[in-house]
C-alpha cells in the first residue's frame, strides 16, 4: 500500500498540466473501483492517499473526479469523510447527492438520506435520484414512505423506469394486505409497457406472493394471480422460479409447489431447499427426507439451509439415529460447519433425549450466537435440569427477551413459582420489552403459587398492553385462575379469547374436572368433538380424570376405549393410572384389578397408588395389602404408601395392624409429611401446621373454632372419629379433628376477611373427611364461601353442599 502511494507522488512530480493531471486522478480512482470491487481496508487506505495527494499537490478536482471521491469513500466503510467531502462542494450536482442519498441509505439513515433528497433542487433532479431514496426506503422496511415518494415522483411528471417499480413493488411487499393494494400498482406496471420485463415481473410476483401470505387476504386468489403471471413471462430466470415456489409453500399449497418444482429443467439448490423446508414445515418428514434423497441422487450437495431443515425434521420426528448421520456427513464433507447448523444439532440432542450431548456441541462451538446460548437453555429446562439451567442463564453474555421468557417459564413448569415472579421483575426492572410469553411465564408461576391477587394484576397489565388477545396468555390465564379456585374467571377467558387452540380446551377441562364439574368437563370435551378438534393424550388424561372426580365411570371408561380405536393412541400408564382411579374410586376393585394384569407393561407405581387409595375409601384390606406390597418394592421411601395402608387397617378397626405400619415406617427412617394449610390475608400468608401452637393468634382461632363447632352440633355436625388414626377415647378423637391445619385456616379467614369475602385456603395433602364435613356446616352458619383446594382438587363449599358432591 505504501508503494502504491509512493507511485502516486512520483508520477505527480512529472505531470505539469492540468487536464492531464486530472484525466491520470480520475484513471487512478477508475483502477481502484475495478480492482476493489468490494469494501476492504487496502481500498480505503489507497483513496485517502489519493485524495491527500490532491490536496497537497494543490490539484482542484473537476465534479466528476469529486463524484468519484464520493463514491469510492461511501463503498468502502468511509461515509464520515464522504460527508465533509460532500458539504465542501458549494453545488453538488445531481450524481454526487444520490449517490449520498445510496450511502446513507444503505447505513440504515433514512432521514439523513431524505434530507439530501429534499434539499436537491426540483430543476436538476431525475428518475435515478428517486430511486435511490424510493430503494432506500424499501431496504429500511419503510414501505409507506416508499410508496408516497413513489406517488410524488409521478405527480410531479417524473418517468418511472424499471428499476423504479421494481424498488416500489419490493416496498409494497412489505406493507400489502389486500388484493386490492396489488391489483393497483399492477395496473400502473402494465399502463407503463413495463409488463414485460422480467425484474418487474418477478418483483410482481414476490408482491403477490407475500400479500398472500396475509390474514386479511384471499390466499388463493393472490396465489392464482401470482401463478398467471409465472406461466405468461416469456422468459423466467432462477429468480422467478424460486419467488413461486417458495409462495405456495409459505401458503401451505405443497402439491402446488410441487408441481412447479417438478416442471423445473434445472432445478436450483434454493428450490430444492424451499420444498424441503415446506415438508418438514408442515410435519410431513418422511416427504422431506425422500426430497433430500432425490436431491442428492441429482448430484446436489446440500447446504446449511438443507442441513438444518432436514436436522429439524430428525429432531421433530425423534429420528435419532438418522440425525446423528447427518452430522458425521457435514463433518466429513464440509471444512467450516455453519453456526445454523450446530444449533440444529443442539436441538436435535436435546430433544432426543441427550442433553449432555447438546452440551459438548455447544462447546465445541468457536462462534456461538444467541440462538445457540437459547438452544442449550432450552435443552436444560426442558428436561427438569433446572438448576443446570440456572447456572446456564447466568453465564449468558447476551440474554434477549427469549432467554428470560424460557427461564420464567420453565422455573414456573418446574414449581419453582416465586423463582419464576422474581425474573419476571427483573426482567422488567431492566427495562428488556416484555412479551406476552414473559406474561404467561409469570401468570404461570401465580397459578403454581396459587397468588390470585399478583395473577389478577398481571392480567390487567395484559389488557392495558394490548396483549389479552395473545394465545398463550390467554392458555395461562385458564389455567390460573382454574388452579386458584376461580372457575368461573377461567370459564370467561376461554370464552373471550378470538381463538382458541387444543391447549385452551384441555386447560379448561381440566380445571373444570379439578373443581368437581365433571359433568360439565365432559359436555366440553364433545363439543371439542363436535368442532372436529383432534384430541391429543393430554385431551385424554384430563377428560378421564374428570370422570373419576365425578363418578362418571361409564363415560371414563368409554374415552379410554375410544383412544385407540378411534384416534389412535395408546395409552400410557398415566391414563391407566386415571381408569384404576376411576374404577377404585368408584367401587369396582375386582375390575381395577383385572385390568392391571392385562396392561400391556408392567405397573409401576402410581397404579398401585390409586388402587390402595380406593382399597382405604372402600375398606378392602386384602387387596389393599397387596397393594402396598407391590409399592414397598417400587418406592420403599414414599410415606404415602405408610399412611395410606395404616388408614386401611384403622378404617377396619384393626388397631394393631395399623400401629405396625407405622413401626415400619419408623424403622425404615420415613417420615411423613406434616399436614399443612395456607392462606392469605392482607397480603401475608398465614400458614398452619396440625396441631399448631406457634402462630402468634392461635388461640383466638382455637376459641372461635369451638364457638363454631357448638353452632354446626346444633345444625347436625357429628365429628366423624373414623379419620383419626390413633386408638383412643371418643373425646381425644374429637380434639384431634379439630387441630387439623386446614380447619385452622379456615376458622382465621372466617375471623380475618371481610364479611361476605370468598375464603380461599390451600393445603398439601387430601383433605380429611370430617373437616370436609365440616366446611359444609361452616358454610352454612357463616354464610360464606369455602375454597379449600387440596393436594389433589378443589372444594367449593357454598350453603352446606360441596361442588364435589362428597365425591372424592
Amino acid at each position: 500500500m505504501k508503494h502504491a502511494a509512493a507511485a502516486v507522488r512520483t508520477s505527480l512530480q512529472k505531470q505539469s498540466d492540468t487536464g492531464t493531471i486530472a484525466n491520470f486522478y480520475a484513471v487512478q480512482l477508475q483502477l481502484l473501483c475495478r480492482e476493489h470491487k468490494h469494501a476492504t481496508s487496502s481500498a480505503f487506505a489507497l483513496v485517502r492517499s489519493i485524495h491527500a495527494n490532491m490536496i497537497t499537490s494543490g490539484f482542484r478536482p473537476r465534479s466528476h473526479i469529486l463524484n468519484r471521491l464520493i463514491d469510492i469513500y461511501c463503498k468502502n466503510s468511509g461515509l464520515v469523510y464522504a460527508k465533509r467531502l460532500f458539504d465542501r462542494i458549494p453545488q453538488p450536482d445531481v450524481v454526487a447527492r444520490t449517490t449520498m442519498i445510496a450511502a446513507y441509505s444503505a447505513s440504515g439513515e433514512s432521514k439523513l438520506a431524505r434530507e439530501v433528497f429534499d434539499e436537491t433542487p426540483l430543476s436538476i433532479r431525475d428518475t435515478i435520484c428517486y430511486n435511490a431514496m424510493i430503494t432506500g426506503y424499501s431496504h429500511n422496511n419503510d414501505g409507506h414512505a416508499s410508496i408516497k415518494l413513489f406517488l410524488d415522483m409521478r405527480w410531479k411528471s417524473f418517468q418511472p423506469d424499471e428499476y423504479t417499480y421494481t424498488s416500489v413493488l419490493a416496498a409494497l411487499a412489505l406493507i400489502a394486505d389486500h388484493e386490492m393494494h396489488c391489483r393497483q400498482l399492477h395496473c400502473s406496471v402494465v399502463k407503463s409497457g413495463m409488463a414485460n420485463i422480467k425484474c418487474v415481473v418477478n418483483a410482481l410476483i414476490s408482491v403477490y406472493v407475500r400479500c398472500a401470505s396475509s390474514p386479511l387476504a384471499s390466499s388463493l386468489l393472490l396465489m392464482n394471480s401470482a401463478s398467471k403471471l409465472f406461466y405468461e413471462m416469456p422468459e423466467r430466470d432462477d429468480l422467478s422460479w424460486t419467488t413461486i415456489i417458495t409462495g405456495y409453500v409459505k401458503n401451505d399449497d405443497l402439491d402446488a409447489a410441487r408441481k412447479v418444482f417438478d416442471g423445473m429443467d434445472e432445478k436450483l439448490l434454493v428450490a430444492w431447499n424451499a420444498m424441503i423446508s415446506g415438508y418438514v414445515h408442515k410435519g410431513f418428514i418422511f416427504e422431506a427426507l425422500d426430497m433430500l434423497r432425490k436431491m442428492y441422487l441429482a448430484g446436489m450437495k446440500p447446504d446449511e439451509f438443507t442441513c438444518t431443515s432436514i436436522l429439524s425434521a430428525c429432531a421433530d420426528a425423534g429420528l435419532f439415529l438418522l440425525g446423528k448421520q447427518v452430522h458425521a456427513y457435514v463433518r466429513r464433507t464440509e471444512e467450516e460447519i455453519h453456526v445454523s447448523v450446530y444449533n440444529a444439532l443442539i436441538t436435535l440432542y436435546w430433544k432426543c433425549g441427550s442433553v449432555d450431548d447438546a452440551r459438548k456441541v455447544f462447546d465445541n462451538l468457536v462462534f456461538k450466537d444467541l440462538v445457540s446460548w437459547n438452544a442449550v437453555l432450552s435443552a436444560y429446562v426442558s428436561a427438569g435440569r433446572i438448576h443446570e439451567a440456572k447456572l446456564f442463564f447466568d453465564e449468558m453474555p447476551e440474554k434477549n427477551s427469549l432467554a428470560w421468557t424460557v427461564m420464567i417459564s420453565g422455573l414456573a413448569q418446574n414449581g419453582l413459582g416465586e423463582d419464576g415472579l422474581k425474573l419476571f421483575n427483573q426482567m422488567r426492572v431492566k427495562g428488556i420489552e416484555l412479551c406476552d410469553y414473559a406474561f404467561a411465564g409469570a401468570i404461570t408461576s401465580c397459578a403454581v403459587l396459587g397468588a390470585l391477587e399478583t395473577g389478577c394484576q398481571l392480567h390487567a397489565q395484559l389488557i392495558q398492553r394490548g396483549c389479552d388477545s395473545s394465545l398463550s396468555a390467554g392458555n395461562a390465564l385458564v389455567t390460573f385462575y382454574g388452579r386458584s379456585g376461580v372457575i368461573e374467571a377461567a370459564h370467561d377467558v376461554f370464552l373471550t379469547m378470538p381463538c382458541v387452540d387444543l391447549v385452551s380446551w384441555n386447560a379448561l377441562i381440566a380445571a373444570l374436572g379439578q373443581h368437581g364439574y365433571g359433568v360439565q368437563a365432559v359436555e366440553l370435551f364433545e363439543q371439542m368433538l363436535h368442532e372436529n378438534i383432534t384430541p391429543d393424550r393430554i385431551s385424554f388424561l384430563t377428560v378421564i380424570s374428570a370422570c373419576s372426580h365425578a363418578g362418571l365411570v361409564e363415560k371414563g371408561r368409554h374415552y379410554f376405549n375410544i383412544m385407540h380405536s378411534v384416534y389412535k393412541i395408546n395409552p400410557g400408564e398415566d391414563h391407566y393410572a386415571r381408569l384404576i382411579d376411576l374404577l377404585s374410586r368408584s367401587g369396582r376393585l375386582l375390575e381395577a384389578k383385572e385390568v392391571i394384569q392385562n396392561m400391556p407393561y408392567k405397573p409401576g407405581a402410581p397404579i398401585w397408588e390409586a388402587l390402595l387409595a380406593g382399597c382405604r375409601t372402600h375398606r378392602n384390606v386384602d387387596l389393599g395389602v397387596e397393594a402396598a406390597e407391590k409399592l414397598f418394592e417400587l418406592t420403599p421411601q414414599h410415606d404415602g404408601t405408610y399412611i395410606l395402608l395404616a388408614n386401611t387397617f384403622a378404617a377396619a378397626g384393626r388397631w394393631d395392624d395399623a400401629a405396625k405400619v407405622r413401626k415400619l415406617m419408623r424403622d425404615q427412617g420415613v417420615k411423613k409429611e406434616p399436614g399443612c394449610s395456607w392462606i392469605k390475608v392482607e397480603n401475608t400468608v398465614h400458614v398452619f401446621l396440625v396441631g399448631d401452637t406457634a402462630h402468634p393468634e392461635i388461640q383466638v382461632v382455637y376459641n372461635y373454632l369451638e364457638e363454631l363447632r357448638l353452632k354446626m352440633r346444633k345444625m347436625g355436625y357429628v365429628p366423624d372419629t373414623q379419620y383419626v388414626l390413633h386408638d383412643m377415647e371418643t373425646e381425644q378423637k374429637e380434639y384431634a379433628l379439630s387441630t387439623h391445619s386446614e380447619k385452622l385456616a379456615v376458622v382465621f379467614g372466617l375471623l380475618k376477611l371481610p364479611r361476605g369475602a370468598t375464603i380461599r385456603v390451600f393445603k398439601n395433602l387430601r383433605i380429611c373427611g370430617d373437616c370436609h364435613n365440616a366446611f359444609k356446616f361452616m358454610s352454612k352458619v357463616e354464610g360464606r364461601e369455602i375454597i379449600v383446594r387440596d393436594g389433589n382438587r378443589f372444594h367449593h363449599f357454598r350453603d352446606g353442599e360441596c361442588s364435589c358432591g362428597n365425591y372424592w
